[in-house]
């Protein structure tokens, strides 16, 4: 059974940054695609960012210049590079294999004061 982890969410002030990780196992489990989304209270989950199997990535708009996707295939690993957050990036955010996703992470909760 595919599982993914995330990590690394916590609370921070604006202009901060958070780097979040998530794990897939089992370890023979591979993506073609990766992505992480989230969802801020009474809002719908959104795309962040997606990562392709070739190192292709893909921002959201809001985000783009500020956050920074990558992936480590060795230890089955995306990372989220989060910089100049701002109280909008308030969310939970879910890691989540192939596009379109399949597999989803329990999300980190990330929170942002101004």
């Amino acid at each position: 059974q595919v599982q993914l982890v995330e990590s690394g969410g916590g609370s921070v002030q604006a202009g901060g940054s958070l780097r979040l990780s998530c794990t897939a196992s089992p370890s023979t489990f591979r993506s073609f695609c990766w992505g992480w989304f989230r969802q801020a209270p009474g809002k719908e989950r959104e795309e962040v960012a997606v990562i392709a199997s070739d190192g292709a990535t893909r921002y959201a708009h809001s985000v783009k210049g500020r956050f920074t996707i990558s992936k480590d295939n060795a230890k089955n690993m995306v990372y989220l590079q989060m910089n100049s957050l701002s109280p909008d990036d308030t969310a939970m955010y879910y890691c989540a294999a192939d596009c379109p996703p399949n597999y989803w992470g329990q999300g980190t909760k990330v929170t942002v004061s101004s």
